[in-house]
């Protein structure tokens, strides 16, 4: 049993470190090391999270295919992950169809 563990240590530590990436389809590909990520499960709408507090980048997925939102509040953030609905929130104040070219990344 020790041995078994000492076995899964040594490959844990010999394991390289991979950052994530996203495609975006128009945006490219982000890498997402510097983003906090949450799995969301309570929303039809959105999949996952990820926010960059320091370049408040914003990227969610959403019916499986990812985009990047810039120039993203924290406040805001804090709000869609709390609203009763984060699909609603998320399509009334963010989503480009409705926020127009308010968070386009000019990058």
């Amino acid at each position: 049993m020790v041995r078994a563990l000492a076995v899964l240590l040594a490959q844990l530590v010999a394991t390289p470190i991979v950052s994530e990436t996203v495609e975006t389809g128009d945006r490219g590909t982000i890498n997402l090391a510097t983003f906090e990520c949450r799995d969301i499960n309570r929303s039809t709408v959105l999949q996952r999270v990820c926010y960059d507090p320091t370049r408040h980048d914003l990227v969610v997925a959403t019916g499986g295919f990812y985009a990047r939102y810039c120039g993203i509040a924290d406040k805001t953030v804090d709000q869609l992950l709390g609203a009763p609905s984060m699909g609603q929130f998320f399509n009334r104040h963010i989503r480009r169809e409705t926020a127009g070219r308010r968070y386009d990344c000019s990058a």
